[in-house]
């Protein structure tokens, strides 16, 4: 997701001048490669979210497309105050394009432990007005992606996965939907985001299910999403983060009110056990058989 993202931000770099880009002391090697070709529109604050958050607003506020980039929990929690304050808040009353990437949704650095997964994001930045929160699901959604942050002059937080993932389908050419359907059912809806929707799209193959991977959490089509489910009753959500804390469950219960609707997610505790991403997520009831068995119950 971060490589196609940031090859494809390369190229605009090339022919338009207002992108602009910060990170906080976290690299790769494509980012290596705009650092060298445009060290006049690049800039490492260093090992200080909060003051990348500061550089990017003032550049925003010049009238730059300014991409703020470094790991997922770091750069949604330890600068909420600031993403709140300069961003969402200022945003009321100015343009401002500025595109958050965090690279480590979930427990996709699952060998880190809980100071690295990510879990929250989903809720703290959904509550932000004037964010776009955009959560893919495979590289594909993740390139065609650009070209939004550049024509879309809003706040953006961009949840990448630290992990490289197959694509699901082709390139995506419109967002405006918000959401794209990967299989279609009678009985059961699944609709899940991110690496979640990478998991099931390989469980529910030998199923009748329709599986919904939605990837801007608070900027789609409700009214096609309804459509989309108007004969299926029973609809469960997916998310690698926190159930029950503001994220997709609480977009989809408040969306889809005359649904049954069973949230799967990671329990309200964090993880110490050190282990596989599979092993994170069975400590959790969200490994491959707890999700069958969820999946069993509604089908019988």
């Amino acid at each position: 997701m971060r490589d196609t993202f940031l090859a494809s931000l390369y190229e605009k770099m090339a022919t338009d001048t207002s992108i602009f880009f910060l990170s906080a002391d976290f690299g790769a090697p494509l980012l290596d490669k705009i650092r060298e070709d445009y060290p006049e529109r690049f800039i490492n604050v260093g090992i200080a979210e909060q003051n990348l958050i500061n550089v990017a607003t003032g550049l925003a506020l010049e009238g730059f497309s300014v991409y703020a980039y470094a790991i997922a929990p770091f750069i949604t929690m330890r600068c909420f105050e600031q993403i709140r304050v300069n961003i969402s808040i200022l945003s009321h009353v100015r343009e401002l394009n500025i595109n958050i990437i965090g690279v480590g949704a979930g427990v996709s650095y699952a060998m880190s432990g809980p100071t690295h997964h990510c879990l929250e994001d989903l809720s703290i930045m959904r509550t932000l007005p004037n964010m776009e929160v955009f959560s893919p699901s495979d590289y594909a959604l993740a390139e065609a992606y650009v070209e939004r942050t550049l024509s879309v002059k809003k706040p953006k937080y961009i949840r990448f996965d630290a992990k490289p993932m197959l694509s699901l389908t082709e390139r995506v050419e419109n967002f405006d939907d918000g959401f794209r359907v990967l299989k279609r059912g009678k009985k059961v809806a699944v609709i899940s985001t991110g690496y979640m929707t990478q998991k099931m799209s390989e469980l529910v193959q030998e199923f009748e299910i329709t599986l919904i991977d939605l990837y801007l959490i608070n900027r789609y089509n409700k009214e096609k999403l309804q459509e989309e489910l108007a004969e299926i009753k029973n609809v469960i959500t997916l998310e690698e983060a926190f159930k029950n804390s503001g994220g997709l469950d609480a977009e989809i219960n408040f969306a889809l009110k005359d649904k049954n609707i069973i949230n799967l997610g990671f329990e309200k505790r964090y993880t110490f056990e050190v282990g596989s991403r599979e092993f994170v997520h069975s400590e959790n009831s969200l490994g491959r058989e707890d999700i069958m068995r969820e999946i069993q119950k509604v089908l019988s």
